[in-house]
């Protein structure tokens, strides 16, 4: 499948090694000096645009800590006659992998008042229907 918009497993792996990296608070220049590549070459990764070999993705592995396996979770699976099912939305995916996505989400888990989370929730509901 090569469309501008990547195969939906690429896109997926992109941007948890975007989220990953943001999570360190590592540019992208900084894990391309890494991975011995340009700035320009992890953002084509980062987007799905570019698809990312085993070595590599092992090599980002080790550099961002965490296993293999962390790329793939929550990702697209393939059902038996081929096609894609994605058990996330795009949008979650990108909004998680965002600055602001990743912000929220680790402020947002560090409220312990489960009623307080829920009152939150509520809020941003409300504020989105408006």
């Amino acid at each position: 499948m090569s469309t501008k918009k990547g195969h939906p497993t690429d896109r997926h792996v992109g941007a948890r090694v975007r989220m990953r990296r943001m999570m360190l608070g590592m540019s992208q220049t900084k894990l391309g000096d890494a991975l011995g590549l340009t700035f320009q070459q992890v953002q084509k990764y980062e987007k799905g645009a570019n698809r990312i070999g085993s070595s590599r993705l092992q090599q980002i592995s080790n550099i961002l800590e965490v296993p293999i396996s962390f790329f793939f979770e929550g990702g697209p699976s393939q059902g038996h006659d081929g096609r894609s099912a994605s058990p996330m939305p795009d949008y979650i995916d990108d909004f998680l992998a965002s600055t602001d996505g990743l912000t929220l989400t680790k402020a947002f888990s560090q409220i312990k008042d489960t009623k307080l989370r829920r009152r939150i929730v509520d809020l941003v509901e409300q504020i989105a229907g408006a």
